[in-house]
């Protein structure tokens, strides 16, 4: 393996100015035409250089899932588990606090956060008082001041509609939750939902009678919507159905094979996440897999970008999902 002495020999420099010159130090004083020949003669002999992670300290974790069903909570503990251990790796010193702590718990000398859940506009607020830095994980409700990372869940309800489409499908259902408005706590249209209407719209095979929202993402609300949907809807219930979540479809799945209904000969279920359960219910779960690793390292390189980089102007990252075919939903 190559090292720097290597460099500095064949260049025919110190290896002080080959360190200086790989590490991008702007007061080192050097001619482009020696930068260029480090920089080649790293590339040719294959350097690599050890990443060295400056410190980041007095960042405020904040994790703000509510205690829901468990297989619903999977999703929130993969990325607070997922997030600790990459923070752990790039030298981020996190403070835990929780929803049930209370957006006061935060240390006034907090010098930016990283928050997973749902926040009132209250809890902003007195976000704003103490950093003007943070970043939010699978929500984004301050846009103007603080960066997000999110699953491109418009993208996957769209491309599962038009998956289902050109099958051949044209009575498509859709199981998902409401989203609230962080200033008023009324229910609005989560963007499942919205993506799910406009893409059958554009196929002009809306039918409202289609669409069941769920009053939580558990389970047994998966089951009830499914027991209402072939109550209300009798034979005429859909040849196919876009769930928001897995912990909603694997409740669909007990509705439907409590009825003896055959999956996916009668009815396909495609849905979002791809958590471990999904592979183990009956049948398994066809979904679009959610790469959480993908999405701690995302907010881990925004938080470095605010902290280190000093930028200032917000960013929004989505990250996208990829199918997972099982048994639910053949290809």
């Amino acid at each position: 393996m190559a090292t720097i002495k290597d460099i500095a020999q064949e260049v025919g420099v110190s290896t002080a100015t080959v360190s200086r010159v790989l590490n991008y130090d702007e007061t080192i004083s050097v001619n482009d035409e020696t930068r260029e020949a480090i920089f080649e003669t790293a590339e040719r002999l294959e350097y690599k250089k050890k990443v060295v992670y400056p410190k980041i300290d007095k960042v405020a974790f904040l994790f703000w899932a509510s205690n829901q069903e468990e297989l619903e909570d999977i999703y929130y503990r993969s990325l607070y588990k997922e997030i600790k251990k990459q923070a752990e790796i790039r030298n981020v010193q996190f403070t835990i606090v929780t929803k049930k702590q209370g957006i006061q718990a935060v240390p006034k000398d907090t010098r930016a956060f990283i928050g997973i859940g749902w926040f009132s506009q209250k809890e902003i607020d007195v976000l704003r008082t103490i950093t003007r830095q943070g970043i939010f994980m699978d929500t984004s409700p301050d846009e103007s001041l603080y960066d997000s990372i999110r699953p491109n869940l418009d993208s996957i309800v769209t491309q599962i509609v038009d998956f289902f489409y050109k099958k051949g499908h044209r009575n498509i259902g859709f199981v998902g939750p409401f989203d609230y408005d962080i200033n008023s706590f009324e229910r609005v249209m989560d963007v499942r939902e919205w993506s799910f209407i406009e893409s059958v719209k554009y196929y002009n095979i809306y039918e409202d009678k289609n669409i069941y929202i769920a009053d939580a993402l558990t389970v047994d609300e998966g089951y009830r919507i499914g027991k209402k949907m072939l109550e209300e809807l009798g034979e005429k219930f859909p040849t196919a159905v876009c769930v928001a979540s897995d912990t909603l479809a694997v409740g669909l799945l007990q509705a439907f094979n409590e009825k003896g209904i055959l999956i996916p000969k009668r009815i396909e279920f495609f849905s979002i996440n791809d958590i471990n359960v999904a592979q183990y219910v009956s049948p398994p779960l066809t979904t679009f897999h959610i790469d959480v690793p993908a999405m701690c390292e995302s907010a881990l390189d925004l938080l470095a970008e605010r902290i280190i980089k000093k930028r200032e102007i917000t960013k929004t990252v989505y990250i996208n999902g990829k199918p997972v075919f099982r048994r639910s939903c053949t290809e």
